[in-house]
């Protein structure tokens, strides 16, 4: 990817974790019945995501971020 298409889904990823992080932390209703949608994991998810696309951002930017190479 390119680093245009890893800022955008960046941002995209943000406001999905938001969203998500929104949605988890309202009350059950309990007349309503259950929630069908996880969206506490779903969250995680998204900061998994964004955690990696970070490190890739940061490589395009020309910053190392893995271990030396050994020779």
């Amino acid at each position: 990817m390119n680093l245009t298409a890893t800022a955008i889904s960046l941002v995209l990823l943000l406001a999905l974790a938001v969203l998500c992080g929104w949605r988890g932390a309202r009350p059950a209703n309990i007349l309503k019945g259950p929630r069908m949608v996880p969206w506490r994991p779903l969250m995680m998810i998204c900061v998994v995501a964004m955690m990696l696309l970070t490190v890739h951002l940061l490589n395009l930017l020309g910053l190392q971020t893995g271990a030396p190479a050994r020779y």
